[in-house]
Formats: C-alpha cells, structure tokens, sequence
C-alpha cells in the first residue's frame, strides 16, 4: 500500500514538475520580445542613437544611415522619414488627424493590419490628437478607422503618439506639401491590448496629416 501512494505521489510531483517547465512565464515572454526586437534591428542594419544625438541633430533621424532613436522611457524607437510641412501640435491644441499606416508583428515578421493597401485603399484611419502640456492624447474616430474596428477599441496606443511631439502636420494642398511619415519599432508595453497581452511588439509605417 505505501509503495503504491510513494509511485502516486512520484507521479503527481513529475505531472506537476513538468507542467511548470512547459509553461511560459512573462518573463520568458519579454526576453522573447527583446530578442524579435535585436534581431530587426541587426538584420535592418539600424544604427540606434540616443537621446542627446537626437536633439543635437534638431530632433532628426538620419535616413541614409538608417538612424532609429531609442525612447529609453519607453523603449519605443523612431526613424522621421519625413517631418512634414506645417506645424506641431502646441500645448492645450487639439488637432483632427488622417493617418495611413502599416502595422507588422516582428515576432512572425507578418503584417497584421494596413490600410495602405488596395482592398482599404479608400479608409483614412481618422483620429483627434490633443496636447496637454507635452503629453498626447489621441482617440480614433468611430466609424472613420480601419485600426479602431479590428481592435474595437478608439484609443490610441501610447506608441504611437510618440512621433506627435516631433513633428509638422499639414494638411494636404499641393505636390509642396510634405506629409510626415514615421517609421516606429514599438514593445507590446506601448502597443495594442493584444499586442501587451500576448506581448509581442510591433513595426510601424505611418504617414499623418492634418484633418478637417
């Protein structure tokens, strides 16, 4: 009877032990993360740059040599492919905004979601973008974005309301006008609900211009 409960006991301690190792911890999931992240990086050929170089260079991201800056607050990095005509968004403004965009899941390198593409080729995800003393605060249209129905959600991923503080919107008048256009590389923490949940981080294209 005794060697009967040990052999239970033995079996139900090699279940249990083998249950935990097969189960992925949060922070298995972030070094995951971390390592999607190093390897677009260093298959890009992306030359990071700090905060101070940023600045120094009037808070401009070097294309040809593919400069990202790295947000150490919040681990997002930028590369301005454009800055754009117009003006920044000042403190207490609110700004209507059109957004093109191209989202990518680094950890599968797969677009989840676009609509740069022909089948929503006519859907301009449609936001209002306000300043508050430097921070920013957007809420997407209801009705009037690709990004808000397939997340069913109208709020902004703090990610990507970093690019606000950099650069000009405009709106769109002539072969003149310069769209800004954004490149982000953004960890699960500053994305989507599910991208934070299932913690993968993601590849931003964006083009933002001023609505009506």
């Amino acid at each position: 009877m005794k060697k009967t409960l040990f052999a239970l006991l033995a079996l139900v301690g090699i279940m249990i032990f083998v249950s935990c190792s097969d189960t992925e911890t949060y922070a298995d999931k972030k070094k995951k993360e971390r390592a999607a992240i190093n390897k677009f990086i260093a298959d890009s050929a992306v030359n990071v740059i700090s905060e101070a170089t940023f600045f120094a260079q009037d808070s401009t991201t070097n294309v040809s040599r593919n400069e990202y800056v790295l947000f150490n607050s919040s681990g997002v990095y930028m590369q301005i492919v454009r800055k754009g005509t117009g003006s920044k968004l000042n403190s207490g403004e609110t700004s209507a905004v059109l957004m093109r965009f191209t989202e990518v899941n680094l950890m599968t390198d797969s677009v989840l979601l676009s609509n740069d593409v022909l089948k929503y080729s006519a859907i301009v995800d449609h936001m209002n973008v306000r300043n508050i003393s430097g921070s920013f605060y957007g809420q997407f249209v209801s009705g009037e974005s690709l990004f808000a129905s397939y997340y069913s959600t109208t709020s902004v991923p703090a990610g990507l309301l970093v690019p606000f503080a950099y650069i000009n919107l405009a709106r769109y008048a002539s072969a003149q006008s310069d769209i800004a256009k954004v490149k982000l590389i953004v960890p699960s923490a500053q994305g989507t609900t599910i991208a934070s949940s299932s913690v993968y981080p993601c590849l931003y294209e964006l083009t933002l211009q001023k609505g009506r």
